[in-house]
C-alpha cells in the first residue's frame, strides 16, 4: 500500500452522506444496505462524479481489513480439504473453458466490443467471469453470523484459492515475479511466537484495535515488497494468529472499522467507469451466465459428498463475479489485450450480480425449501465430518450457539436436564474442544433447513430450545426453521436491543433475554446478595 498524505475534498463528505441516504433506503427495502452503496456509486458517476485520492485509500483500506479478518477465521487444514481445493480448481477451468467458448462464438459475430476478440482474449474474459467476490461473500456471510458454519469455511477457503490463482496470474501478466527475497517471508512462522506475545499484553480496548489494524497494514506492505499482491499479506498475517484464543475477539472488535471503509469499495465500484448501451448489453448477457456457474458449483459440491443444503448454501454465497474482473479489465487495457470500454462491462456485471446474489441469499431457504425434492438427488450417500446423521431422541434442552452466553446457559441447566441436554455449535473446532471438556456438543447449523433431517427424533420430546447464535439474523433463522417443523415448545433467545426483542416475538419467541439489561440486573442481584451476606 503506498504511502500517501491524505486530504478530504470538500466533495467527499457530499459523496458518503449520498452513500449513506441510499443504504438506508435500501435497508428499508430489506435488502444489505451495500446494494445502496453500489447505487450510490452509480448516481454519482452519472452526475459526472469521480473518485479521489481518499475514497481510493478507503476501499484500499476496507479490502486490507476485510481480508485480515478472513485471514482471522481461516484454518489452514480447511484449504488441503478436497471439497474446497478440489471444487475450486475444476470450477475455475470449467467456467473459463465455458465462458471462453461463448465469448469466442460470439466474436463471429458483429456486435462491437465481441466482434473480433482471438481466443486468448476469449480465454482471458473467461477466466476473469470464473472468480467470485471475496469482499461480497465474506460481508454476507459476517452478517448471517455463518462464517464459521460449513457452507461458510467452504466458500471461504474456495475463495482463497481463487485469491492464490488471481496473485499467480497478475504476476505473470505483468512479467512481474516475486523478489527472491519472498522467501525471507517464511520467517513470519517462527515471528508467531512474538505475535501472539504482544496480542496477549494489549488488553481489550483501543490498543486491540491498533494492534489489529497495525498487522493488517504491516503485512499487506512487506508483501507487496517483495513483488506478492498486499491483499495476500493481509490475509497471510491473520491466519498467522487465527489460532489465538483472542483472534474472535480481534475480529470483532475491527468489525466497526471494516464495514465503514468497505463503503469506499462499493462506492468506488459504481464509479468506476460509465457504460454505454453495448456494455451494458454485453454484461447483462455475462449475468446470464450467472445461474450456470451456480448450478456447476452446486453440482460439484455435491460431488465431493456435501449434504444438498450444504451445497445449495455455499454455492449461493459465491453466486457473483468478482472485483478481480476489474482488476483484469485494467490489466488487458493497459496492455492492449481488451479495449477499455470492456472495464465498463466488468464494472455493471460485478454490480448486477451482487445485486442478484445479496436478493438470492435472503430467499435463499426458501428456495431450498421449494425445490428440495429435486435437489436432494443430487446427494452422495457419503457423509462428511459435520454433516452425519445424529441419534438425539432423549434430549430435552437443546442450546444452538455454544460461545460464552451458551455455555454458561448449557451449565446453568446441566443440574435439572442432566442426560437430556446437548448443545449445538456451528464451528466444527469449538465442537472438539467443547467435547473435549465433558459437554455433550454436537456440530450443527440451526438455521439450515438439512439440520433437522441429521437429527429425525430431535423434536420429539424436545421442551426446551436456547438461541444464543452470534447474530440477531441468525437466532431469527432459526426460529423460523423451528415454527417450520412445527415445534410448540418454549423457545427463548438472546438480544443485545429492544428492536430485536419485538422482531424474536413477533415471529413466537416465548421468551427474550436482553443481553446488556439482564447482565446489568444480574450484577446487581449479586451485589445485593453479597451486601445481605456480609
Amino acid at each position: 500500500m503506498d504511502p500517501q498524505l491524505l486530504s478530504i475534498h470538500y466533495s467527499d463528505p457530499l459523496w458518503i452522506a449520498i452513500a449513506f441516504l441510499c443504504g438506508l433506503i435500501i435497508k428499508m427495502l430489506g435488502l444489505p444496505p451495500l446494494i445502496g452503496f453500489l447505487a450510490a456509486g452509480f448516481i454519482l458517476n452519472v452526475l459526472g462524479a469521480e473518485g479521489g485520492e481518499f475514497l481510493n485509500a478507503m476501499a484500499d483500506l476496507g479490502i486490507t481489513l476485510l481480508l485480515f479478518s478472513v485471514g482471522l477465521k481461516l484454518k489452514l487444514k480447511a484449504l488441503v480439504r478436497p471439497e474446497v481445493w478440489g471444487v475450486a480448481s475444476l470450477h475455475m477451468t470449467i467456467v473459463t473453458l465455458l465462458v471462453g467458448a461463448m465469448i469466442l462464438l460470439l466474436s463471429y459475430s458483429s456486435i462491437p466490443l465481441l466482434s473480433g476478440l482471438d481466443l486468448e482474449s476469449a480465454l482471458l474474459i473467461g477466466f476473469a467471469m470464473s472468480f467470485s467476490s471475496t469482499v461480497f461473500a465474506v460481508k454476507i456471510l459476517d452478517e448471517l453470523g455463518a462464517a464459521n458454519a460449513k457452507n461458510g469455511q467452504i466458500a471461504i477457503g474456495v475463495l482463497v484459492v481463487q485469491d492464490i490463482a488471481a496473485v499467480v496470474f497478475i504476476a505473470l501478466s505483468m512479467g512481474k515475479l516475486p523478489s527472491p527475497w519472498a522467501l525471507a517471508l517464511l520467517a513470519l512462522i517462527p515471528l508467531r511466537f512474538l505475535l501472539y506475545q504482544l496480542l496477549n499484553r494489549v488488553g481489550h480496548g483501543e490498543l486491540l484495535i491498533l494492534f489489529g489494524i497495525t498487522l493488517a497494514l504491516l503485512g499487506a506492505d512487506i508483501f507487496e515488497l517483495v513483488g506478492i499482491k498486499e491483499d495476500v499479506g493481509a490475509l497471510v498475517l491473520g491466519m498467522l494468529i487465527a489460532n489465538h484464543p483472542k483472534s474472535n475477539e480481534l475480529s470483532k472488535a475491527l468489525l466497526g472499522f471494516k464495514e465503514l471503509f468497505l463503503v469506499g469499495f462499493f462506492l468506488s465500484v459504481g464509479m468506476t467507469a460509465m457504460p454505454g448501451w453495448v456494455e451494458i448489453l454485453i454484461a447483462l448477457l455475462l449475468i446470464l451466465f450467472l445461474p450456470l456457474k451456480v448450478a456447476l458449483y452446486f453440482g460439484l459440491f455435491n460431488l465431493f459428498s456435501l449434504r444438498s443444503s450444504t451445497s445449495w448454501r455455499t454455492s449461493l454465497n459465491l453466486a457473483n463475479y468478482s472485483e478481480f474482473g476489474l482488476i483484469v479489465g485494467a490489466i488487458a487495457a493497459s496492455t492492449g489485450w481488451l479495449s477499455n470500454e470492456w472495464l465498463a462491462v466488468f464494472a455493471i456485471v460485478l454490480t448486477f450480480s451482487f445485486i442478484l446474489s445479496a436478493h438470492l441469499v435472503n430467499i435463499r431457504d426458501s428456495l431450498y425449501h421449494l425445490w428440495r425434492p429435486k435437489l436432494k438427488r443430487f446427494e452422495r450417500p457419503r457423509r462428511l465430518l459435520g454433516e452425519e446423521n445424529l441419534d438425539l431422541g432423549y434430549i430435552k434442552v437443546v442450546v444452538f450457539g455454544m460461545g460464552r452466553m451458551g455455555t454458561a446457559a448449557y451449565n446453568a441447566m446441566h443440574c435439572d436436564y442432566e442426560g437430556h441436554l446437548v448443545g449445538v455449535e456451528i464451528d466444527q473446532d469449538k465442537t472438539l474442544r467443547h467435547r473435549a471438556s465433558g459437554l455433550n456438543v454436537v456440530s450443527g447449523d440451526a438455521t439450515n433447513p438439512d439440520f433437522w433431517t441429521r437429527v429425525p427424533e430431535l423434536l420429539d420430546g424436545l421442551e426446551w430450545v436456547l438461541l444464543t447464535l452470534p447474530t440477531h439474523k441468525a437466532n431469527m433463522n432459526a426460529a423460523l426453521r423451528l415454527k417450520e417443523m412445527g415445534y410448540l415448545g418454549n423457545i427463548a433467545a438472546t438480544a443485545k436491543y429492544p428492536d430485536e426483542e419485538d422482531d424474536l416475538k413477533a415471529i413466537g419467541v416465548e421468551h427474550t433475554f436482553n443481553i446488556y439489561k439482564e447482565a446489568g440486573l444480574g450484577f446487581a442481584n449479586e451485589i445485593q446478595t453479597f451486601v445481605v451476606q456480609k
